[in-house]
């Protein structure tokens, strides 16, 4: 003889459940397995109530719920009832349970009501996976089903997440005909889908339309600017935020601080961190992390340091933000200290964390230990390679000299290579004079990447090196031919709360005749230490002095002239540059901050350089 059944909701306590079946507590569920004669003839919408009731106040986990939807077929009360389906697909997706359940229950209510649609419509959108919200739209209007005023924000953000804008503007459309758009939800959805997606412009003039501007308005248009290389705009709409008396958030603070990032703007930044210590977002995790990005990527290392020491709450992004940060910035022994720190207080590394770990072995030459966490990624962590953890790798080996060694492990990865990569090994050809495979680093980025114009100059420099002068003539030629323009290069400095920007032979200073004064003062100097232009890589056919004095005036030269002459001896200058520092300007400043005694901290595309005393701190190889 079979024993009893135990009953589905045993892990639930009992006496909770008194409000809604008055019954005896200790059996009520049995009561309605064993319907009392007093019920009706028909039970079910007496259990289709209660099924409801049990999903609104006891369905608080996954496994609860499938208790209660359990509970509901042993009863015979159907999914395809309008009601259970709402309620049950409700739960599912407030309970962020997979997204197959709730397809499945979808699929088979009989006549699903709006709510029922944009439930899973929202569903959709805040999975890892939002494009059946729009064909969920798609099946709305097939089943003459007319969107309400809770569609959009939630089909908006799917299309946000997808970076779909042209599906975007056909919603927008709607929305408009719908007589919807003036809705400050919709709105503010519409602003956060065009800033996703990278149109910060329509995000503003949506913004402008926009008559009751909330702060998810504002957080939106300024983050748009802030994440689409826009930070003048982002930081001219915070001020003008604070005009409207609109007070930042969070939020706020982390696109502000990514602004002030993109412009390295360390002093703006720095009153940002005041301001925030004046109203209370100290405590708040997110700008505080954005913070220590900020002072990691403007050069200011133990600002950082210092920081993550005082934050009251921390999570796995701080300490990757200060790994990555002390990585990048040429202390790739101090990364991986603070990464043994991590493992010993028991967090768990992220795929990012890794990569700052990588780079940090990358940059300190440690090749075995370099390998030795990658294996330990895949194996104690389960984290599985992506392409960003290869491309360590290969800078890992090329960096260290073993530029075929890096050849045979692009050939060997899992994953297709793509133009970081193989820039990656061009770069490592071009330090270590690897002709061959610098070629062949060079036919692979013409496929993937024909147009980019610094890899011309990265094969140029190669063929420099080797003195094969009709390639490089060869090389420029072809990039004259192709149209390939080079990326205009230009240099940040921050001044008195305010960023300069020089570029190239640049005279629309009010200041440049001090400037140029100091750039010829520079130049005797320097040759007084022994200096000798490196002109082999000018891209140019002109005289050798002409291209000595093309070098004299890159754009960190004079943004170095300018800061030497407003401030004051032995002040710290930090430059941003948009392009990798050339050869000459790397030596030159090295030896500026020897005659001058000045700290010097370049952030250009490809990594941070301490200058001080003659020496960098990336030992020449960047």
């Amino acid at each position: 003889m079979h024993s009893k059944q135990p009953s589905p909701f045993r892990s639930f306590s009992l006496h909770s459940f008194t409000p809604i079946l008055p019954h005896k507590p200790r059996n009520h569920f049995s009561s309605l397995t064993k319907p009392r004669p007093t019920f009706p003839k028909n039970p079910v919408p007496y259990l289709l109530k209660k099924c409801v009731a049990l999903l609104q106040l006891y369905a608080s986990s996954r496994l609860k719920l499938k208790q209660i939807h359990a509970f509901s077929i042993r009863h015979g009360v159907p999914v395809s009832n309008p009601d259970m389906g709402k309620h049950l697909i409700f739960t599912i997706v407030s309970l962020s349970a997979p997204m197959s359940y709730a397809q499945h229950i979808f699929s088979q209510i009989l006549d699903p009501n709006i709510f029922t649609w944009n439930t899973m419509i929202r569903g959709y959108a805040e999975s890892e996976n939002p494009r059946p919200a729009v064909e969920l739209y798609r099946q709305m209007h097939v089943s003459s089903m007319e969107p309400d005023t809770h569609t959009y924000p939630f089909l908006l953000k799917a299309v946000a997440k997808l970076s779909a804008v042209r599906e975007g503007e056909k919603i927008h459309a709607i929305a408009v005909r719908n007589g919807f758009e003036s809705l400050v939800f919709v709105q503010n959805s519409l602003v956060h889908m065009y800033a996703a997606c990278g149109h910060a412009e329509n995000a503003h003039r949506m913004f402008e339309l926009t008559l009751d501007k909330d702060l998810v308005a504002w957080n939106s248009v300024i983050n748009g600017f802030a994440l689409n290389g826009m930070p003048n705009e982002a930081l001219t709409l915070f001020r003008e935020m604070g005009l409207e008396d609109v007070q930042p958030d969070g939020f706020t603070m982390v696109s502000l601080l990514s602004a002030c990032v993109e412009l390295g703007a360390l002093a703006l930044g720095r009153r940002a961190h005041v301001y925030m210590l004046k109203v209370g977002l100290n405590t708040n995790v997110h700008a505080n992390n954005a913070l220590l990005d900020l002072y990691a990527k403007c050069g200011s290392i133990r600002e950082s340091q210092k920081l993550f020491h005082e934050m009251e709450k921390r999570n796995v992004v701080s300490w990757t933000s200060l790994t990555v940060g002390l990585a990048v910035n040429g202390f790739g022994k101090e990364a991986l200290e603070l990464f043994k720190e991590l493992e010993r207080e028991g967090l768990v590394p992220s795929e990012i964390t890794f990569v700052g770990v990588l780079y940090a072995c990358s940059h300190c030459g440690m090749v075995d230990e370099g390998f030795n966490y990658f294996n330990r990624m895949k194996e104690e962590y389960g984290i599985v390679p992506r392409i960003e953890h290869y491309g360590c790798m290969v800078d890992l080996l090329g960096r260290s000299g073993k530029v075929k060694e890096a050849y045979e492990y692009i050939r060997n990865m899992p994953l297709q290579p793509n133009a970081i990569v193989w820039r990656t090994l061009l770069g490592a050809c071009t330090i270590h004079g690897n002709l061959a495979l610098g070629e062949v680093a060079r036919a692979q980025l013409r496929q993937l990447e024909p147009g980019n114009s610094g890899d011309y100059v990265l094969l140029s420099n190669l063929y420099a090196a080797e003195r094969q002068w009709s390639d490089v003539q060869k090389e420029r030629n072809t990039m004259l031919a192709e149209g390939v323009r080079k990326t205009p290069g230009y240099s940040l400095v921050e001044l008195g709360n305010k960023v300069y920007e020089f570029t190239m032979g640049d005279r629309s200073q009010p200041q440049s005749e001090d400037i140029y004064a100091m750039l010829a003062e520079i130049t005797k100097l320097l040759k007084l230490e022994g200096y000798v232009p490196q002109t082999a890589n000018v891209l140019a056919d002109i005289e050798e002095e002409e291209k000595e004095n093309a070098l004299s005036y890159h754009s960190e030269k004079i943004a170095i002239a300018f800061m030497l002459i407003n401030t004051a001896a032995g002040t710290p200058i930090r430059v941003l540059k948009n392009l990798r520092v050339c050869a000459d300007c790397h030596l030159a400043i090295k030896l500026i901050s020897k005659i001058f005694k000045r700290e010097i901290v370049m952030r250009d595309r490809s990594r941070f350089h301490y200058f001080r005393d003659g020496y960098c701190s990336c030992r020449d190889y960047w």
